[in-house]
Formats: structure tokens, sequence, C-alpha cells
């Protein structure tokens, strides 16, 4: 991609995060990779939504800035996905209310109740909470990022990443759509899983089709990859025992959420 075609864009996506409530404030961060040594981001300490082409930052790969714009604080989070993903060109980080919602709560994403989010996007796991622009925060991600395209970040956030900004964009988005669809249905009573043999006819077509490879396998029903790196590990190696926990509300508790919800609609 063109230089001045990245700044637009990713002057387009911060607008559009900022307009869907995922980003507030300076929140969040926007990056492309332009060549194998080129990464265009966007700058520390700006909102998403006021952004102009001429304020992005650009560093080579290990961010060492290219012009005179710094760039965003967590830029090595974006700088690690690259390194670790050769197939990946965008990265898109925000704190969208209903996933950070689960982030907060210690909850992955990962329950399969919705046959279009086994097929783009799969399991969403989270990675144990790290100090935001620190190596803590990239050293809990390394797990998880050759085997995920979305990852929730322990009482952070949320990163999606892929072969172009909107389909990072439209990962972001769809892992938001899932977290409050998820929390609706537990408000109702509970979400129902899909039969474990839908779900690997769903994963055998989205393998097919190229919308995932087959190191995405990994599932809470159980579906994993041969690999094993996988929510299991995850459950195992982080403090993420709340999705064990049940949850009881009086009439008027629950009148009161599902109107705080609504708000966010």
């Amino acid at each position: 991609m063109e230089e001045s075609q990245a700044r637009k864009l990713i002057v387009e996506v911060g607008r559009l995060l900022y307009q869907r409530g995922y980003v507030v404030s300076s929140d969040g961060n926007l990056s492309i990779r332009l060549d194998e040594n080129l990464v265009i981001a966007t700058p520390t300490m700006t909102c998403k939504g006021r952004m102009t082409e001429d304020m992005l930052a650009l560093t080579d790969l290990d961010g060492n800035p290219l012009n005179d714009k710094k760039p965003s604080s967590e830029l090595a989070m974006h700088l690690l996905i690259y390194k670790m993903r050769p197939d990946v060109k965008a990265v898109c980080h925000a704190h969208p209310p209903h996933g950070t919602a689960f982030a907060v709560a210690g909850l992955s994403i990962d329950k399969p109740i919705l046959s279009e989010v086994i097929l783009t996007l799969g399991c969403v796991p989270l990675t144990s909470y790290g100090t935001p622009s620190t190596t803590e925060l990239t050293e809990a991600m390394k797990p998880f990022i050759p085997y995920h395209n979305a990852l929730l970040m322990q009482n952070h956030g949320a990163v999606a990443y892929g072969a172009d900004l909107w389909q990072a964009f439209d990962r972001l988005e769809t892992l938001e759509h899932t977290a409050k669809i998820a929390i609706l249905a537990r408000i109702l009573g509970g979400a129902q899983d899909l039969p474990k043999d839908a779900i690997e006819k769903l994963i055998n077509i989205r393998e097919k089709a190229g919308y995932l490879s087959e190191e995405a396998r990994c599932q809470a029903c159980g579906y994993l990859h041969d690999l094993q790196v996988s929510c299991e590990i995850q459950r195992e190696n982080t403090s993420t025992k709340n999705s064990e926990k049940k949850f009881s509300f009086t009439r008027e508790e629950l009148i009161e959420l599902l109107s705080e919800v609504a708000k966010l609609s």
C-alpha cells in the first residue's frame, strides 16, 4: 500500500473507532505495515476522532523513528505482532466497552455460540495482565499471537489484526458484537453452545474457504489444535476462574443492568 493511502485509511478507521465508542480521549492505536521494515502508526496522546494525516508517525520494525512524529507508547505491541505474524499487515487496538468488560472480568470470549464468529474470528483468549507500554504486556501476548487473530488483554482492552486495516477493524468489531451478545445471553439465563459436530463442520468450512488456517483451531468446546496452544493452556496459566462463577440478580438489579446495556447500544 502507498503511504498516502495508508494515511487516509488510518484517519478514516480512527474516526470510525471513535464514533462507535470503541475508544475515547486518546485511547487506542492503529498501524499499517507498509513494507518489510516500514510501519506507519497513530501518534501518542491523540484522539483518534480528531487525527489528521500529517500527525502519523513512521518507524522501522524495531521502532526506530523515521520522521519527527512520536508514535503511540504501545507501538511495541504492534511490532511484536508484525514480527511473529508475517501475514499481518495492520493492527487495531481499542477499548470496546463490551469486549473490555470481559477483559476486566477476567474472561475470554471463547464460547462457541455463534456460527459466524467461529467461521471468521475463532476464539479470543485473555492474556494475563501486563503494564501498558512495557514488556510485561508484550510478553503476556507472545504465546497467543501465532494462533489467534484477536486478543483480550486483562484489565486493558482488545487488539485485532489482519491482512489489511479493514480486516483488523472488522475482527475488532466482531469481537465487540460477540461480547455484547454473550452478556445479553447471560442476563437471559445463559447462552447455548453449538454442538461439537456443528463446530467441526464450521471449522472445516472456514479452512477450505481460507477464512482461518488450521492453526486457529482453538475452541472452548474442546476441539483443539494438536499444538495445544489454546484457551485450555490459558486457563491453567492465568487466574481466569471467574468463568465458573454464577451470578444472581434481584429484579431491580436486572432492570438496571439491562438499562445500562441499552445505553451502550
